[in-house]
């Protein structure tokens, strides 16, 4: 397992970080296909860009 990646995501999961953020970077950064238009949401879709950029450093915008 890629040790950046769990990082950051436990990281942004103890800080309370949106889950449509966690999930969208989580894709991102898997490579995997984005959602389907209907489910995107603008927090997913920030989390996405972050994540195939490989990027940890906007993701406080996203706390609750």
């Amino acid at each position: 397992m890629n040790q950046d990646y769990y990082d950051a995501v436990t990281k942004m999961e103890k800080e309370g970080v949106d889950p449509e953020y966690i999930q969208g970077w989580q894709g991102g950064f898997l490579n995997n296909p984005g959602r389907e238009e209907q489910r995107v949401t603008e927090a997913y879709s920030a989390g996405y860009e972050d994540g195939k950029a490989k990027n940890t450093d906007n993701f406080a915008k996203w706390k609750k």
